[in-house]
């Protein structure tokens, strides 16, 4: 087992290390160049066709899901704990400043978002089911030549075994440890942990088959409407704590820009670098939006929408909610509590939801912010459950064909009340490793076909005049 850690453990160094960071920051300042900067050049456009047809009904037809649907479903597995308790470590590890550098990998990571999302709808296709499917691994196959496909069935290894853990697992074990803190804030002396725990998982696991066995058009119902409700109610309360202390919110961006370049200035040394600053900005916003990894391009390659470039633009959205807006409120409700004297940051020492939950306490009282918490990690980790159910079992079809997809989803299952019940400290970092190495097939799709991004943006801005 320790030769397993030590090897995996030499392994995540690389994978989510400064050279892999530099790489999917790079893809992302490549395709932001060669697209002229679409997500900033076409930012107020991409919201009226995303945001702005929220409320519009669509239809898909059967093996399809709405645009929103599979926006929604991506969404899903994007939006996690990462947006949590993973910027509350940034923060804690890297100082405020790591706050600027995660918002300047989101700018660019909208660009490679745009682009994965784009060129999974663009070299998709029809499965024996007649459901829509796409990713990596079909544009790696249709886009790069079937000569390829080895690149493709390396991207569905490392995603369909990360979806055991970092998807499902992982996932599931912070749901039962959410809320087993609610519990013992209630009831300190409660021993039923265990029972709980099994009980919680055997309730996941029935709730996940009800979604999952209903076919990707049941997944897109229950994911457009979860996912905007977990939303608000992490949001809403996230802005109640700013808007309380809305005076030190001077004090807070002042310490996120002196932090970004000077992190001395505002910790007195105890993050040490700027370098270690950009570090954990950038791991965390790559972590949390998942650009340049490939997962989300799945859940979008299932849209009705034949407009590769349509269904791109909720890229750009997709990552602007899930960085610039819920990572930057967990990131202010941490800073403006934290200014206001209502907890200690302690710089240099890693975070847990316990400060997020200290910092929503301070105004809902500690028991309402241990419950704000539990209730947010709950649905955030639960729909990310649903979404990489649906990854690993896009990456099991491509490589073992439609007849692999029951047993894949049968041990998803078993994976879900495992997961409730046992500790999985390794487990975890192993997933972590293979959720990393799911980028290289990705990237080097992505680099090469960047060419196709580019044609298809310029001709869909030049169809219609009113598009420039």
């Amino acid at each position: 087992m320790a030769i397993i850690e030590t090897i995996n453990s030499a392994i995540n160094s690389f994978v989510w290390g400064v050279p892999m960071l530099v790489l999917l920051v790079g893809a992302g300042i490549l395709l932001t160049c060669r697209t002229c900067g679409v997500q900033f050049r076409k930012f107020g456009y991409a919201m009226k066709n995303t945001a702005g047809k929220i409320f519009k009904k669509g239809e898909a037809k059967e093996g399809e899901i709405t645009p929103f649907q599979a926006m929604s479903t991506a969404l899903a597995g994007t939006v996690g704990t990462g947006n949590i308790a993973g910027v509350t470590t940034a923060l804690t590890l890297g100082g405020p400043g790591s706050m600027f550098w995660l918002w300047i990998t989101a700018l660019i990571g909208m660009a490679t978002k745009y682009s994965e999302v784009l060129l999974a709808v663009k070299f998709r296709e029809r499965n024996k089911d007649g459901d829509w499917v796409g990713g990596p691994m079909y544009y790696i196959k249709n886009g790069l030549g079937k000569n390829w496909k080895w690149l493709g069935a390396i991207f569905c290894i490392f995603a369909a075994l990360a979806a055991f853990g970092i998807g499902n697992a992982v996932q599931v074990g912070n749901i039962t440890s959410s809320i087993n803190t609610v519990i013992t804030s209630f009831s300190p002396d409660f021993a039923g942990q265990k029972m709980v725990n099994s009980v919680l998982g055997i309730i996941l696991v029935i709730l996940t088959a009800i979604v999952l066995f209903g076919g990707i058009k049941r997944l897109g119902a229950v994911t457009e409407k979860l996912v905007p409700f977990m939303a608000v109610i992490y949001i809403v309360a996230c802005l109640v704590v700013v808007v309380y202390y809305a005076k030190t919110l001077p004090a807070v961006f002042a310490s996120i820009f002196e932090g970004a370049f000077s992190p001395s200035g505002v910790t007195g040394g105890a993050v040490g670098s700027v370098i270690l600053v950009i570090t954990w900005g950038v791991k965390r916003g790559v972590f949390s939006n998942e650009a340049g990894l490939g997962s989300a391009p799945m859940a979008h390659a299932s849209t009705s929408e034949t407009d590769c470039v349509k269904q791109g633009l909720y890229g750009i959205f997709e990552v602007f909610v899930d960085t610039i807006v819920i990572c930057t409120l967990s990131g202010l409700t941490v800073l403006c509590a934290w200014k206001g004297g209502a907890l200690d940051l302690n710089i240099g020492h890693e975070g847990t939801t316990a400060l997020n939950a200290q910092a929503l306490g301070s105004v809902f009282t500690q028991k309402g912010g241990a419950l704000i918490i539990a209730v947010g990690l709950a649905l955030f980790a639960y729909s990310t459950v649903l979404g990489w159910a649906l990854y690993g079992t896009r990456c099991c079809e491509f490589l073992f064909g439609v007849k692999a997809i029951r047993p894949y989803q049968v041990l998803f299952l078993v994976v879900i009340f495992v997961g409730a019940t046992m500790k999985l400290d390794l487990a975890w970092a192993i997933a972590d490793t293979l959720n990393g190495l799911m980028a290289i097939p990705n990237l080097i799709a992505l680099f090469a076909l960047s060419g196709v991004v580019v044609k298809e943006t310029k001709r869909h801005f030049s169809e219609v005049p009113s598009k420039k």
